[in-house]
């Protein structure tokens, strides 16, 4: 998760250095461009119809960061395996991406392009997970100073703060202004660039990099077990060396973790500031320079042990978290003063309301008990004018009284006379109510017997209607009716002479076929007849044969004579019982099934036995 969210701070960048109308949106063309470059940049295989499919509606239409989330975390950032490729070269292609649009520099700046990138990636490793990122101004006094311990300078703080000032950031600083504060000489005037760069690339080696510390210490080797310089490269979990501080050729790395331990060994073979590092199975004896440098570097390699065991793979990472929970404990702190400030300022102008609303008060009371006493007096003469006051109408009312006396006597009969007057009036009045309800009665019930004789003779000529056109259909029903008994008489007419017809032909066929009954029995007896005459001849005939001599031609004349007299008499008897046959197959439906059957008896006749002995 930690590698994701810092390539998105780069991806980020590059999104936004797509956008040149700043509307939050990018063209579909320039991202197919960016996504087959993080394609390459991140070693995976290239989705080309994961790519088309994902831009297939609209390809020129805009999209939002939020619109290109899902396939870059679906298809890119999902498929990406740490240690497959160089996040270097990541943080390269989004820098010259967001470089061409946002970093501008004038002529008198003091960072190439290369320190101005390696800045930018310190600045997106140094800032949290928020967008649009921005640096909190410790860390970027944090940041200003890392280079400046570089560089062996103070840093201008006057300078940083005219121009936290001006800028009006206090909230945050963007990387750009960050990069123009740099480039306005806040690290020191006259600095030259190579030393600058050589400053920059150590910071971004140590916080970037992961990089614990590096440089040239002295190693025995295994085998031949001579002293040879190489360059060594500190991380929380290796150290390696290389033949030299180009690192291009790493000639093996220590691999560090809880098992590991550092020592400190004394002087021998012409070596001082020997240390060893033990592995499990192998012991690396080392020489650096001075006491200061082995102490550095033992004391380096213990804290990357540390770190390993303890699970954690960058310093600056864990630095920069306690650095976040130290603001964060101070600004709520901070919160806490204010709230608790604020409420002794809330309770002190309560108090002091409160006070004055006391004064008030008693001013108040001081007021009213005047005004009561003034009221009192006011009350007191007001009771005695109205006591005269009273003493004199009462004297008036006496006088009065004896006046009204006499005309309430005068009033009571003339009262008694109109309560008279009244009592008749209402008698009338009853009555006239009476007669004007009965009338009223009388009227309704007039209304509602027209109401039913009118519904009534509705009905009465709805129903008429309804009768005729019933009466109507009546009739046409029985004038079908009619119709169609009329023509089933016919049918059943035409069908009792078919049936007459029917009994006609099966009693003559009934004694047609008695007939054939009667000629074939007499056919088979002179079929029968004929086998006696035809034996009995074959008899005589058996008889008379004797070995053929001069006279044979008799003979033979008689033989064949004989002959045709048997088969003329058999073809007769054939032809007789073929006869019958064919008038019995008359009878039946088929006439080509008759017709096989008569020939099928005569080749019977023909191929039977009985012929067998002529």
């Amino acid at each position: 998760m930690e590698l994701r969210a810092e390539l998105l701070k780069s991806i980020w960048y590059a999104f936004n250095s797509l956008d040149t109308e700043d509307s939050g949106k990018v063209s579909k063309s320039q991202l197919k461009v960016l996504s087959h470059n993080l394609y390459s940049v991140f070693r995976i295989p290239h989705d080309q119809a994961a790519l088309e499919q994902h831009f297939s509606d609209d390809d020129d239409g805009p999209v939002s960061s939020q619109g290109y989330m899902p396939y870059l975390n679906k298809f890119i950032l999902d498929k990406v395996v740490e240690g497959t490729f160089d996040k270097e070269q990541v943080d390269e292609l989004c820098w010259t991406l967001c470089s061409k649009k946002n970093y501008r520099p004038n002529g008198a700046a003091v960072l190439s392009n290369k320190d101005a990138g390696r800045l930018w990636c310190l600045f997106n490793f140094l800032s949290e997970d928020k967008y649009p990122l921005t640096l909190v101004p410790e860390e970027v006094d944090y940041l200003l100073k890392k280079i400046c311990a570089g560089l062996s300078v103070e840093l201008n703080s006057v300078d940083v703060e005219e121009f936290w000032s001006q800028e009006c950031v206090q909230e945050g600083m963007s990387v750009w202004s960050f990069l123009e504060l740099v480039n306005s000489g806040v690290l020191g005037r006259g600095l030259e660039r190579e030393r600058l760069s050589s400053a920059i690339e150590d910071v971004y080696r140590e916080m970037v990099g992961n990089v614990l510390k590096e440089g040239y210490l002295w190693k025995k080797g295994h085998l031949r077990r001579n002293w040879t310089e190489r360059w060594f490269c500190l991380k929380p979990s290796v150290l390696s060396y290389y033949t030299s501080e180009d690192r291009k050729e790493c000639k093996g790395n220590i691999e560090l973790d809880q098992n590991c331990c550092v020592e400190v060994l004394p002087e021998r073979e012409g070596k001082r500031c020997m240390f060893c590092v033990k592995t499990l199975n192998k012991t690396y004896e080392m020489s650096a320079p001075d006491s200061k440098q082995r102490q550095e570097w033992t004391a380096a390699i213990q804290l990357a042990i540390r770190l390993r065991s303890e699970g954690k793979n960058s310093l600056h990472k864990e630095l920069k978290l306690r650095r976040q929970e130290v603001r964060e404990e101070r600004e709520r702190r901070q919160a806490l003063r204010e709230q608790e400030t604020q409420r002794l300022q809330d309770l002190q102008g309560e108090k002091e309301q409160k006070q004055v609303e006391l004064e008030l008060l008693k001013e108040a009371q001081k007021q009213a008990q005047a005004t009561l006493l003034q009221e009192e007096e006011r009350r007191r003469k007001q009771h005695q004018e109205l006591q005269r006051a009273l003493e004199e109408q009462l004297q008036q009312a006496e006088e009065a009284r004896a006046s009204m006396r006499e005309e309430m006597a005068q009033k009571e009969v003339e009262a008694e006379r109109q309560r008279r007057r009244i009592r008749e009036l209402e008698e009338l009045q009853q009555r006239l109510e009476e007669a004007l309800h009965q009338e009223i009665k009388a009227r309704q019930d007039e209304e509602n017997y027209r109401y039913t004789q009118t519904r009534l003779l509705a009905e009465e000529e709805e129903k008429t209607k309804a009768l005729l056109s019933l009466q109507e259909e009546q009739e046409e029903l029985l004038e079908e009716m009619q119709k169609e008994k009329r023509e089933l008489r016919r049918e059943m007419e035409e069908k009792a002479g078919a049936l007459e017809e029917a009994h006609r032909q099966l009693e003559s066929v009934r004694a047609s076929r008695h007939r054939l009954d009667q000629d074939i029995a007499a056919a088979q007896r002179k079929q029968r007849q004929a086998s006696t005459n035809v034996k009995h001849w074959n008899v005589q005939m058996t008889r008379l044969m004797h070995p053929i001599g001069p006279g044979g031609a008799l003979l033979s004349l008689l033989l064949f004579t004989l002959h045709s007299v048997t088969d003329c008499s058999m073809k007769e008897s054939s032809r007789n019982a073929n006869h019958g046959v064919q008038l019995r197959t008359k009878s039946h439906p088929s006439k080509k099934t008759g017709k096989k059957s008569q020939l099928d008896c005569c080749a019977g006749c023909a191929e039977s036995g009985e012929g067998s002995e002529y």
